[in-house]
């Protein structure tokens, strides 16, 4: 559980960011100070993000915690054996011995999605809610590439969580059809690798 804000750091620790095609893109570290370019980025809000008191019987190797309404966190318990969706709020062990739940936060990338993923990592990495946060998971609100606004807005948002994703628009997810790990595009089947590699770290 992080116990300092993120993103209060120095220019010496890279963030991560997302490419163009999803997963994790490392930032070169500065050869010299610089000027951080300014990003306009809404105040968080202040009310606290909800909590879910997790029943005995309900047991999930990750949860997927929707950081707003349609944010696509069943979409991606369906895909991810052994997952399973919070909804729009973190889980909590009914036990103080249980183990810490393992989460992913999931947001779309308009700019309210945005501010609900920062105002629920700026929780976690303010040590407000125990959770062992695995990273976030931005889902494409549209088609097409992010206006620059925005993707400087989630270069922020993403750098004050452990890991980053990007889901790209997925025009099948929309009109409904099944869902399944094995027919996913190529961009989606990496980030759940890459999901699964990071729980199976952190269970090692």
């Amino acid at each position: 559980m992080g116990s300092t804000n993120p993103w209060v750091r120095s220019l010496e620790d890279s963030p991560q960011d997302l490419d163009a095609d999803g997963g994790v893109l490392t930032l070169p570290r500065p050869a010299a100070a610089l000027t951080p370019q300014p990003v306009v980025v809404q105040p968080v809000g202040s009310e606290p993000f909800a909590r879910r008191m997790i029943d005995r019987c309900d047991v999930a190797d990750l949860w997927w915690v929707g950081a707003h309404g349609g944010a696509g966190e069943s979409t991606l318990e369906q895909l991810l054996d052994g997952s399973a969706a919070a909804g729009h709020a973190w889980p909590v062990m009914p036990d103080v011995d249980a183990p810490t739940p393992r989460a992913v936060l999931v947001a779309r990338t308009h700019a309210s999605g945005l501010r609900s993923a920062q105002q629920a990592a700026t929780e976690w990495a303010a040590g407000l809610v125990d959770i062992d946060l695995v990273g976030l998971v931005l889902i494409a609100d549209a088609p097409g590439r992010l206006p620059l606004v925005l993707r400087d807005f989630a270069h922020v948002v993403c750098g004050g969580v452990p890991r980053s994703w990007r889901l790209p628009w997925v025009q099948a997810w929309r009109a409904g059809e099944p869902l399944s790990a094995d027919t996913v595009p190529r961009d989606v089947g990496r980030v759940l690798d890459d999901v699964r590699a990071a729980i199976a770290s952190q269970t090692t």
